[in-house]
């Protein structure tokens, strides 16, 4: 009669931890971004499915190009999500849009982040980080401004020469004039920040074509809008990598990523953020599935999601 007691109790609670445990959700776009925002859903971090029949939860209406690429995805302070994208490979501005539920969105808007650069070529891939000290988010991305940066000029891809800048905002409608955010003499795309205990931490791919880099590094700081150090050696191994997101699961940082030039995903994983073991062939991830970022939702919102 004590064993089944006990059996009984131990499967109640493991049952409670099961309907409070967080969802991972993996924001992300297919083809060139056209038809908007996918999501894929796991519960361990390493199987991905799609939800809705990968079809989009949001199609997007601004910019010249209307393209929804590289959708990154948090939880504000306020409870909601709020989402920032790519609207063109050619344009001084970025897509903004906000959620209680994923379902049903905001109107989307043009941040025009580089307008104050008439020459600037691009904003790719923006990301949003909370910082709670200051009660405010960080809105950061990757621009060429031609001629801007001698190091590198001519180390990129059809002359982009990208550098990393950034904006504060409090409610996502009046915003800090636009800063240098990380410049270390070469040319980088794709970062995404998170906070280990008092440090910053960026993951960042080297964008450098010659010599080939086309890799993912670490820089870290003790402020989260600058004073980054240089980058780290290469994280992730002899394959070009880009747009890597970044989820800590247990003891567990795992760091997601597109392997582009072979048309797949890839995923390391590290306990100490310095040595990093690839568990690409133990991840799995909807078909054609793109740069985006991982975050999670409670119980009840991906019950929402997945009616």
């Amino acid at each position: 009669m004590y064993k089944l007691l006990l059996l009984l109790l131990v499967t109640k609670v493991s049952l409670a931890q099961q309907s409070s445990a967080p969802v991972y959700l993996f924001s992300y776009f297919k083809g060139n971004g056209e038809d908007g925002l996918h999501l894929a859903y796991s519960h361990d971090g390493y199987t991905w499915q799609s939800l809705k029949g990968d079809s989009s939860f949001l199609k997007p209406t601004v910019a010249k190009d209307k393209l929804m690429r590289d959708p990154c995805i948090v939880r504000g302070a306020d409870g909601n999500f709020h989402m920032v994208w790519t609207v063109s490979w050619n344009d001084g501005g970025i897509g903004y849009a906000s959620s209680k539920d994923l379902i049903h969105w905001s109107d989307q808007q043009f941040i025009p982040v580089m307008e104050h650069e008439p020459t600037a070529r691009n904003c790719w891939a923006p990301e949003i980080f909370y910082d709670k000290r200051k009660k405010e988010y960080m809105i950061y991305w990757a621009t060429t401004i031609p001629g801007r940066f001698a190091a590198g000029d001519t180390a990129g891809d059809d002359k982009y020469n990208h550098r990393m800048y950034y904006v504060t905002t409090k409610d996502f409608k009046s915003f800090s004039p636009t800063k240098l955010l990380y410049d270390q003499g070469f040319n980088v795309i794709d970062a995404t920040i998170q906070q280990h205990g008092k440090q910053y931490v960026m993951f960042l791919k080297d964008e450098t074509r010659k010599p080939a880099q086309k890799n993912l590094r670490i820089a870290t700081s003790k402020k989260l809008t600058g004073g980054y150090s240089a980058p780290s050696s290469p994280i992730t191994g002899k394959y070009w990598a880009e747009g890597p997101t970044v989820i800590k699961i247990g003891a567990n940082w795992i760091v997601y990523f597109d392997k582009y030039t072979e048309h797949k995903y890839g995923a390391i994983t590290s306990t100490d953020l310095i040595t990093w073991t690839d568990i690409s062939d133990k991840v799995t991830f909807p078909k054609g599935l793109r740069h985006g970022t991982v975050f999670t939702v409670t119980q009840e919102e991906f019950k929402l999601l997945s009616k």
